[in-house]
């Protein structure tokens, strides 16, 4: 198994396909030219400059065709690819690098100049830079390198390690979950089993090649298809999925909401669409509705972490019978395990809970899809692996058919007055007001019952609402102890590069003198 000869399968049937459509730099790469590329970025990296099997590749860019030539190349040799998040602060970045200690540091030409200080800063030997000009020294490493498939290429398993991806870090300091080979694939079959891939399909990658979506693309190009690359921005999405012909796509739930609040939505040509994929937090039910109405294809959602990839569906006939009046209750639902996952909902000492759909416990993941752990950090390891089960740290209930249905991030549940309070079910309630674009519930301190519930709304461009209005509405469908105490509103909500709304730094403010209880 090696994930980097992925671009030589097709090149070998179909050279001039095209691969990658890169639209922020104006560029598109057949298969044969990328694999090319490939096997010469491979040959710099072990004959030019020396790494070695094991020794970690740093990347600092935005999507480009360059970035997924890396991908490739680290995992055609053996290399661990360290993508970098470029939203990050220089000093964060810094405490990344130092953690992987990479042999070299590859850059764009819009991070140029902190490649090279990120380069000092950590200690890594090599820093190489990309741009359009041929005399570049990413290019000049290319020009002089063999282009002939390179000899560590045959020595290379699925159990090698192949990537180092940090979590969004929506609970705290960021970590790297580390991948094999062998990991990668299988969640890859995972996806392609759910996402039913055709090789007509023509895939955009929306989210960040930093994260865990990469590997959805790569895993398109294994199919044979061209994958469009762009930095996401919902108006510029939906003119590449018409320009492009798009059939498939990966939404965040916060970019599925925008891209359906986008002016003149209806006047798109959509029709090239065959599915998409929904996930990176909870999406309430009214707005699955609303974009099933709102897209002319198919739709999954696809329940995921940075640690396992993709682990339940919701699948395509699952969306179909639940707007058809047959368990619509199952839209709020993440769906069953996948093909190469075992799910369970279990207690605190690891035993299922009740099938009622009501009992909570945490989400736990048997899979081969999962990570080999956490890059040097053993003990986080031993809490989040054990006995063969990764712990998500989800709450959940499932019901007798095994769909599940999160309730919240354990350190996201609010403890008021006694009583439990899931944070996604007042979201969802919030949402049911029609000016609510996206919204963000957490507990605040509170003198008399220990925490408060306080709601952040972002408001549909042209739309108003109250704060009284806003409670009112959620109030219909909510118990008394349950409904916000108060609503302010924002312009935007706090992101990590997942698009998960980072609801910490939205709390830890109220919290800054006292000791939450969860």
């Amino acid at each position: 198994m090696n994930l980097g000869r992925i671009p030589a399968k097709t090149a070998l049937l179909d050279p001039a396909r095209e691969a990658l459509i890169d639209v922020p730099n104006n560029r598109r790469i057949s298969f044969g030219e990328l694999d090319e590329r490939v096997r010469r970025l491979a040959n710099g990296l072990y004959d030019e400059l020396g790494l070695k099997k094991g020794d970690r590749v740093a990347i600092l860019s935005k999507n480009c065709i360059q970035y997924m030539e890396a991908f490739y190349a680290c995992a055609r040799v053996g290399l661990i690819a360290q993508p970098l998040n470029w939203r990050l602060s220089e000093p964060e970045m810094a405490r990344i690098l130092k953690d992987g200690e990479p042999s070299v540091l590859i850059g764009s030409e819009e991070y140029a100049e902190l490649t090279h200080t990120l380069a000092d800063t950590a200690a890594i030997p090599r820093s190489l830079v990309f741009t359009s000009e041929s005399h570049c020294d990413y290019e000049q490493l290319l020009a002089a390198a063999n282009d002939g498939e390179p000899d560590a290429a045959a020595d290379i398993s699925g159990d090698d390690p192949v990537l180092i991806l940090y979590t969004g870090g929506t609970t705290g300091e960021s970590k790297g979950a580390l991948h094999s080979q062998h990991s990668l694939y299988m969640g890859m079959l995972n996806q392609s089993i759910a996402e039913r891939i055709v090789p007509t399909d023509v895939y955009m990658l929306t989210g960040q090649m930093f994260h865990i979506p990469v590997a959805l693309a790569m895993n398109y190009m294994a199919h044979g298809c061209p994958v469009v690359l762009i930095n996401f921005d919902a108006k510029l999405a939906l003119d590449v999925i018409q320009q492009e012909k798009v059939s498939a796509f990966l939404g965040i739930t916060t970019m599925i909401n925008w891209m359906m609040a986008v002016e003149g939505f209806d006047n798109y040509d959509l029709s090239s669409l065959r599915n998409f994929q929904y996930g990176g937090g909870p999406m309430p039910r009214s707005v699955v509705e609303a974009a099933l109405k709102a897209f002319p294809c198919t739709m999954i959602q696809g329940y995921g972490q940075t640690e396992g990839m993709t682990m339940t569906f919701l699948s395509q006939e699952d969306h179909q019978c639940a707007v058809e009046g047959h368990h619509p209750e199952r839209l709020g639902s993440c769906g069953r395990e996948g093909f190469v996952s075992e799910i369970r909902v279990v207690d605190p000492q690891g035993q299922p809970v009740p099938k009622d759909g009501q009992s909570a416990g945490e989400i736990v993941v048997r899979s081969e899809a999962n990570m080999l752990g956490y890059w040097r950090r053993p003990d986080l390891t031993e809490k989040t692996l054990r006995d063969g089960w990764m712990w998500t740290g989800d709450i959940a209930t499932w019901d007798d058919e095994g769909y599940v249905f999160i309730v919240d991030r354990a350190k996201d549940m609010i403890i008021s007055g006694g009583e439990n309070i899931y944070s996604t079910q007042v979201e969802a309630a919030i949402h049911q007001h029609p000016a609510v674009l996206e919204s963000a519930v957490f507990g605040i301190p509170d003198d008399v019952w220990g925490e408060a519930v306080k709601g952040v709304v972002v408001l549909k461009p042209g739309q108003s609402a109250t704060e009284k209005e806003i409670i009112a509405e959620a109030s219909k469908f909510l118990a008394s102890y349950q409904k916000p105490k108060s609503v302010d509103f924002v312009d935007a909500l706090p992101k990590a590069p997942t698009g998960k709304i980072l609801k910490r730094e939205l709390r830890d403010p109220y919290w800054r003198d006292e000791t939450r209880q969860v």
